[in-house]
């Protein structure tokens, strides 16, 4: 099979936009697509992946009743935040946990094991590369500029820090995601600015990550897509939107921003080291031109930078996908 009819795997769910954007793209250079999220498994979308002793690699088929494409034909795997299996209602407990996870490994794993297929990005190193406190590590090291930090649950240790610091301060989630406070409700924990004089006893209720508050001309929303970066300017108009953006999307205006060499050089090292190419990076910009590096999604939105700035990001995405660039 030519190269060019080889097909792309988008793994997705049915309602994400950013996942329509890319398929758009492949769409556009007559790249075939199959497209389906995980939680179609097994119910509605049949695996079957073969490994023989004289082969280099799985072969097998995956079908959803309407689409097929071969493992061994893979072209690349587009992995954008799919749902996890559903199981039947007719298996009980706990053999129907026990079968999710069975499904989960099976679907994920086997594909992670064609060899040679390009990923944006293989979830095994999404889950190294979101953590937070190593970013800031990773990000030192290739050069980019990072707040002072602290992670602690000891109220001491936060007067101390808030002392060094000697200005404002920030708390922020170690780990992302939001809280499921009944029904339907999920309620993001966002960054909220801090006073060291209401520091007591509650912190040692759990971990607390603090920042220096870092002033800011505007942010940056940088998409990288292998070689490339993309640079979405915010420009925030109250106090919430400049303290955490996504809690008050009407006072935002967007607009395009040049990336510095030395930043994109360090983005793209940074993403050599988790293995990555993908990922949407947050940054500062100080009133002096400073860019302060907050942390990177590897998975993170970017839908809505590609439609505020018109900035090609699908397209850089269809390009990697199709092994256009590096």
């Amino acid at each position: 099979m030519s190269a060019a009819a080889r097909p792309v795997l988008v793994v997705a769910e049915q309602l994400d936009a950013a996942a329509d954007m890319v398929v758009d793209q492949l769409n556009q250079r007559d790249v075939p697509v199959m497209r389906f999220d995980v939680a179609e498994f097994p119910q509605h979308l049949t695996l079957r992946g073969t490994h023989l002793p004289e082969e280099s690699g799985w072969t097998g088929i995956i079908d959803d009743g309407r689409r097929t494409a071969r493992l061994e034909e893979v072209r690349a795997v587009y992995w954008r935040r799919p749902a996890r299996p559903l199981i039947a209602d007719s298996v009980p407990e706990p053999y129907a946990t026990w079968a999710q996870n069975q499904a989960d490994a099976a679907i994920l794993n086997l594909l992670a094991a064609l060899p040679g297929v390009p990923w944006l990005n293989n979830p095994h190193a999404d889950r190294v590369a979101s953590h937070k406190p190593q970013q800031l590590v990773a990000a030192t090291r290739y050069g980019l500029t990072v707040p002072r930090s602290v992670i602690t649950n000891d109220p001491d240790a936060a007067r101390s820090f808030a002392k060094d610091v000697a200005g404002p301060l920030i708390c922020k989630p170690v780990l992302g995601g939001r809280l499921d406070v009944g029904g339907e409700r999920r309620l993001m924990v966002a960054t909220h600015r801090v006073d060291p004089a209401d520091f007591d006893e509650s912190i040692r209720a759990t971990a607390h990550y603090f920042q220096e508050d870092i002033p800011k001309a505007y942010e940056v929303r940088l998409v990288a897509v292998g070689g490339q970066v993309f640079g979405g300017k915010l420009i925030t108009t109250s106090e919430a939107a400049g303290t955490d953006w996504r809690t008050d999307y009407d006072h935002i205006e967007y607009d395009t921003v040049d990336v510095p060499g030395d930043v994109a050089t360090a983005v793209r090292r940074f993403l050599t080291h988790y293995g990555i190419a993908l990922g949407s990076f947050d940054f500062a910009v100080t009133p002096a031109g400073q860019w302060v590096f907050f942390e990177n999604n590897p998975c993170g939105t970017w839908s809505w930078v590609e439609n505020r700035t018109g900035l090609p990001i699908a397209a850089a995405h269809a390009e990697y996908l199709m092994g256009d660039t590096a």
